[in-house]
């Protein structure tokens, strides 16, 4: 599934640094160039805003025109002006069309204007058209003109006009009227056919009216967007899910209302996929031998879910409407491979055969990116809304949601391969999806799982000497989306590579740690949790002071989050994210050295807040110490106003981290 207009920004990005930078000028314009036209001038002459001048780059003007036939074709122009601030910022000016097969590039030009007026236009050497390529698990036929300017040094002025016809296909368009550096001044215009209609949602911006211009264009301009710069910010949600945009529509995506809008968004992606989903004979038959002896729902879809996840790989295709339509089911169940609308497709068809409808769900990969109150196809991703029969309530099938009438869904994407169905990743937790459903298509709130989905479990029994070294044996546990990213990372390594890992982690928090035996138990079914095993010894645990011995009784683990600037007290704008709830929880048993007792622990710790719980406590008996930690995680983003809360936990989490027992030699 392809974002609209959503790589282009990150392929510029990329390519910046691959075509280097122009630090030499190129000759001036010669008698066959032409001058830079009068648009480009005049925005360069445009001066940089005072709050814009410790930016890297700052774009200048930068202006749509999009005229729509009769048939509800468009065609796009683009001007745009960026002066470069520094010589960081050059990579902004590497402007990049991106246009496929059925979105016909008509040109793309573009000059630079050096401090004192001098023009360079980029020549054919300048432009580079590249592939969507870099991905051996994905085949698209989408290009990328990208620019290299000439003469882009600070004080510079590049300006970059294109036009090209949009995807027949499609009749919207993603504006984008925030970026990482700071907008003086952006414009669309809408030209629509006699009789033609449009409609706007609005992301993260305050809705404008459009002005009509003295030829019938309708126009909105908005001035002096700041920029969204997250770099050095942590735990923020991405980028994408903060900039402000619009999507215009017109034709027949143009309805009145969020929610008719969401729903026709529903509706044509069921009339893209209409019968693609039909169940051939080979799919019934194959679904009948799943499903055969089957004791329940969950054990029925659990079998054919799991069937998608592991023969049917994943491969992204990406050509012209295929972007957005899925192959028919008998081709992918043949041809056993697919991305994420044929996988969908495929576990849909399959679902059918043996009476189990599901839908469709349009969602992106990204928690955060689709915004329910503005209605678009902003979104990179499609999973699947399987119907529950009324009453199913097996606890096992957490991922749930309601439709506004009140049918109960399960949330399942068939293209992650280590999350088994019942369960969702946490970047899909607390997202957003539009369920194509004809007319019962709408947008959907997308479960967030109880802590109980998640976690890990360590558990670890030891022995202190009285030199102070440490030997024992120690059990991780990893369940949902902890077993998940465990299970990833062991497919996508080899062995050695992994306990080479680990040895790193734990070396950095037990310096002087051996590993005297590691071993990964992973159990087959998904729902099943992932151990780790192993046997340690650590020299100088123990610190000496005297006749005493100063132990840290949280022997591994820490549940710590690095947020600089935030521990500081300074201001926070952007929510606090989470990557999934969950519960985390340690047992340590230490026994202690013949002939020395607990002079001096720590007090328990308690604190609740409103998103999260944590609790420790250290406790000695019979010559064991036994240290007890338990954190919940309840949410998966809190608001920027909840920061308090969270340095309060923060720092009870670090002072416990830090406590020390302090033994006594009788």
């Amino acid at each position: 599934m392809k974002r609209q207009r959503g790589r282009a920004a990150a392929i510029a990005a990329q390519w910046a640094v691959v075509l280097g930078v122009c630090t030499m000028f190129p000759p001036a314009l010669s008698a066959r160039q032409k001058p830079a036209p009068d648009w480009a001038v005049a925005a360069a002459a445009i001066p940089t805003p005072a709050e814009a001048k410790d930016a890297r780059a700052v774009l200048l003007s930068d202006s749509y025109l999009i005229t729509v036939d009769s048939q509800n074709h468009a065609v796009e122009r683009e001007r745009w002006a960026v002066r470069v601030l520094t010589p960081e910022g050059r990579g902004r000016a590497h402007c990049m069309v991106e246009y496929d097969p059925d979105g016909k590039l008509n040109y793309f030009h573009s000059w630079t204007i050096v401090a004192g007026g001098h023009q360079f236009q980029a020549q054919d050497t300048d432009f580079r058209d590249l592939g969507d390529g870099g991905d051996v698990d994905m085949q698209s036929n989408e290009r990328f003109r990208v620019l290299n300017p000439p003469a882009d040094d600070p004080g510079s002025v590049v300006a970059c006009e294109s036009e090209r016809q949009l995807d027949p296909y499609l009749s919207s368009e993603e504006w984008q009227i925030q970026l990482p550096i700071p907008v003086v001044d952006e414009s669309l215009e809408l030209v629509l056919p006699p009789g033609g209609h449009f409609a706007v949602s609005w992301s993260r911006y305050a809705p404008i009216k459009p002005e009509e211009t003295p030829d019938g264009h309708l126009r909105w301009e908005i001035k002096n967007m700041p920029a969204l710069d997250l770099e050095n910010l942590h735990a923020t949600p991405v980028w994408n899910a903060l900039a402000a945009r619009a999507s215009i529509k017109w034709g027949d995506s143009a309805v009145n209302g969020i929610a008719d809008q969401w729903r026709q968004i529903g509706q044509w992606m069921d009339g893209l996929e209409a019968h693609r989903a039909d169940p051939t004979p080979a799919i019934i038959a194959k679904a009948e031998a799943l499903v055969a002896g089957a004791p329940d729902f969950y054990t029925k879809i659990s079998r054919i879910t799991s069937y998608i996840q592991n023969n049917i790989r994943y491969f992204i295709v990406i050509k012209g409407i295929g972007g957005f339509q899925a192959h028919y089911a008998g081709d992918i169940f043949r041809n056993g491979y697919g991305d994420c609308k044929d996988k969908t497709t495929l576990l849909i068809s399959t679902l059918q055969a043996v009476g189990i409808r599901a839908h469709y769900l349009l969602v992106d990969s990204e928690r955060g990116v689709i915004d329910p109150q503005a209605p678009s196809i902003y979104a990179n991703h499609m999973i699947t809304a399987i119907e529950l029969p009324p009453g199913e309530a097996d606890p096992r099938l957490m991922a749930r949601v309601k439709t506004a009438a009140g049918r109960d869904l399960l949330i399942f994407d068939p293209t992650d391969e280590e999350t088994p169905v019942g369960l969702i990743r946490g970047e899909l937790q607390g997202a957003y999806g539009d369920l194509a459903d004809g007319a019962q298509s709408q947008v959907l709130e997308l479960p967030v799982l109880a802590p109980q989905s998640a976690g890990l479990i360590r558990k670890g029994s030891f022995v202190l000497a009285p030199d102070g070294s440490l030997t024992g044996e120690m059990t991780y546990t990893f369940t949902g989306c902890e077993a998940a990213g465990q299970r990833g990372d062991l497919k996508q390594q080899d062995a050695k590579d992994v306990r080479q890992s680990w040895e790193k982690e734990l070396g950095s928090a037990l310096p002087g740690l051996t590993l005297d035996a590691f071993e990964f138990d992973r159990a087959p079914a998904l729902d099943k949790p992932v151990d780790l095993n192993l046997r340690l010894s650590v020299a100088n645990y123990a610190r000496s002071a005297g006749s005493l011995l100063l132990i840290r009784p949280r022997v591994l683990g820490s549940d710590l989050r690095d947020l600089p600037g935030l521990e500081d007290g300074k201001a926070r704008i952007y929510p606090i994210e989470f990557s999934h709830p969950g519960v985390w929880t340690d047992s340590f048993d230490i026994k202690l050295p013949p002939g020395y007792t607990v002079d001096e622990a720590p007090d328990p710790v308690s604190v609740d807040v409103s998103f999260a719980s944590y609790r420790s406590s250290a406790t000695a008996k019979d010559g064991v110490l036994h240290y007890q930690r338990e954190y919940i995680v309840r949410n998966v983003e809190i608001p920027a106003a909840g920061a308090a809360e969270f340095r309060k936990l923060e720092g009870t989490i670090l002072g416990d981290q830090r406590a020390m027992v302090v033994l006594k030699k009788q």
